[in-house]
């Protein structure tokens, strides 16, 4: 008989921090996290001994010194962390050409149709995981499940450096005993909602008549108990390269006022997320603008304008829009972080519009000739010499 529990979620374990100890391996067994210290960094990850005092991923690093302040703090070090991800990638594609990268550390498969080459999924999942050991010198853990958002739950049921497979038609079970907190798609927000009517865990959810979630959350509640049940959320999409989006951002270390300086931040986000996109030969559908106000307040708006995305003054024109029109809402008050990002990368195939020439396309490949050959600050544009270039942080899901 098949085995239908063919999609795999692979995930490094603390990954950063699982990094950072390679070269730092007296700090083993102790509280670790990499992020910046300072009154505007946050933790990017933490290990599983930081964690057990409460910090988690997206915590204020000065809230995680507080928790814990024996704990050792490092700075991301993005050029250190970059190698192992694109070996981590090469590994999942070696199994199977249906792999979904959902950032650095993370990925789907779905294995179906390799088992004649290599095995059975959980073969093909102990294989992973022993060559990521081999092969970076960290640890992975994987769940096995029948779709997407049970495999999910699975791997980090299984964490640190573990294995679950979750039988076909055991979704429901599997998950009924978890908090709810645990579903993905689940945020502080609907679960205080759910509290209130009683639900705690993703069991308490599922046995929730339909009616009542979709009074509370409209045609979303129906979908919430489809996931409660472990029902399918759509196949594994094969993504190349390992990324679904692209993006930058800055943290100012002071809330910036000045209209200039935040144009021409998103200025040079613009031209970094466009030579993202040259050397990876990819195009992007849909431009993402982050802007966060003080003490923590975040918005994200977005345009989809239906045509391919591929340079810096047209990812440039389609941000500047969005940061106006936000800015604008939020009566120009000063911002604390601004990002612009891509999503809906597509290989690029668009053809020149009426009167378009191909000079923006000459000047991204100079400009990233340079940038190779001399430093990223080698060539830099008119609007951003009144302000000293930031450090930028290239975009990725917190974990």
């Amino acid at each position: 008989m098949v085995d239908s529990a063919t999609v795999l979620h692979v995930d490094l374990d603390a990954f950063f921090v699982a990094m950072e100890l390679l070269r730092r391996p007296e700090l083993r067994g102790k509280p670790v996290v990499v992020g910046y210290l300072g009154p505007r960094g946050v933790v990017s990850t933490a290990s599983y001994e930081a964690r057990r005092y409460g910090i988690r991923s997206a915590m204020p690093t000065l809230r995680a010194r507080e928790l814990c302040p024996s704990a050792v703090f490092l700075p991301p070090d993005f050029s250190w962390y970059a190698p192992a991800s694109k070996t981590f990638h090469a590994i999942l594609r070696s199994y199977t050409p249906v792999v979904e990268s959902v950032s650095v550390d993370e990925a789907y498969l779905d294995v179906a149709g390799s088992e004649q080459l290599f095995g059975t999924p959980v073969a093909i999942a102990e294989a992973i995981r022993r060559r990521v050991r081999d092969e970076i010198g960290i640890t992975a853990s994987v769940g096995i499940a029948a779709n997407r958002l049970v495999a999910k739950v699975a791997s980090d049921a299984a964490k640190p450096d573990g294995l679950l497979r979750v039988p076909p038609g055991e979704e429901a079970a599997f998950l009924a005993p978890r908090p709810v907190r645990d579903l993905p798609g689940i945020g502080r927000r609907t679960a205080e909602i759910l509290e209130r009517l009683g639900v705690t865990t993703i069991g308490d959810l599922a046995a929730l008549p339909e009616s009542v979630l979709v009074a509370k959350f409209g045609r979303h509640g129906a979908d919430l108990r489809r996931r409660a049940l472990g029902i399918a959320d759509g196949p594994v999409v094969a993504l190349r390269p390992d990324r679904r989006s692209i993006s930058r951002e800055h943290t100012f270390a002071r809330d910036e006022p000045s209209a200039d300086v935040l144009r021409a931040t998103l200025l040079r986000q613009a031209e970094r997320v466009a030579d993202d996109l040259a050397r990876e030969q990819r195009a992007a559908r849909t431009v993402v603008l982050k802007l966060r106000f003080p003490p923590f307040e975040t918005l994200t708006r977005s345009h989809t304008p239906g045509r391919q995305l591929l340079y810096t003054d047209e990812l440039y024109r389609e941000a500047l829009r969005l940061f106006e029109a936000a800015w604008d809402e939020h009566a120009r008050r000063p911002v604390r972080l601004v990002g612009l990002g891509v999503t809906g990368l597509t290989e690029r195939a668009r053809q020149l519009a009426l009167g378009e020439s191909t000079a923006s396309a000459a000047l991204q490949h100079a400009l990233i000739d340079l940038r190779d050959r001399f430093g990223d600050t080698v060539i830099r544009r008119a609007a951003e010499l009144e302000q000293p270039p930031p450090r930028e942080s290239p975009g990725r899901a917190p974990h």
